[in-house]
């Protein structure tokens, strides 16, 4: 039993540092704008910023300097991950100390005690991030299949570089978008 110990807390180590990764990384929701290799645009969004980048290698990140702005998703997907990272953590310690191997903890009735305690926290953890991610892959997947949010579908109406500067405009009339011509604005020297 004591030989499963060191690959589980390898493994619990290792989901406590991809958990990590993953709350920090800028890329829970890329999308694109390519009508060529020239003018591809990408943002990235993510918990704490929004990026973007062109494929002439400019990259912008804005982080986001309000709380109480941020989107009630975003909110509780923060606070969810925060959640699992912190019961990772606390989980990293508690196995640490429930091993056998480890000459803290006690007796061998207290580490068994100790590395239960662990599992579960660990598993509290696992159920805490999952919530969080599948919360804001629920929110995505609702916005990319609602016919009604045109904020994410204006940048595939136009051509070349509209394509991509389209995206920034918000609809606020009743006019058709495959009819409407975009402005000067969004010419190709938009990105000059």
């Amino acid at each position: 039993m004591s030989r499963a110990q060191i690959p589980a807390l390898v493994f619990g180590v290792g989901g406590f540092g991809a958990l990590v990764a993953a709350t920090v990384s800028n890329e829970w929701k890329v999308t694109t704008r390519a009508s060529s290799v020239v003018t591809a645009t990408w943002v990235y969004q993510g918990l704490w910023m929004n990026c973007a980048g062109n494929a002439l290698g400019s990259f912008h990140c804005r982080p986001h300097f309000t709380i109480f702005k941020v989107e009630g998703y975003i909110q509780a997907c923060r606070g969810l991950m925060i959640a699992a990272v912190s019961l990772g953590f606390f989980g990293s310690i508690f196995a640490l100390f429930g091993m056998k191997c480890t000459k803290v903890g006690g007796s061998d009735k207290a580490k068994a005690k100790i590395a239960c305690l662990a599992g579960i926290v660990f598993i509290l953890s696992g159920l805490c991030s999952m919530t969080g991610c599948s919360l804001y892959a629920n929110k995505i997947t609702k916005e990319f299949f609602d016919p009604f949010y045109v904020e994410q579908k204006m940048g595939y109406v136009y051509n070349g570089a509209t394509s991509a500067m389209s995206s920034r405009t918000k609809y606020h009339g009743g006019e058709d978008f495959k009819t409407t011509n975009p402005s000067k604005q969004f010419d190709k020297n938009a990105y000059v």
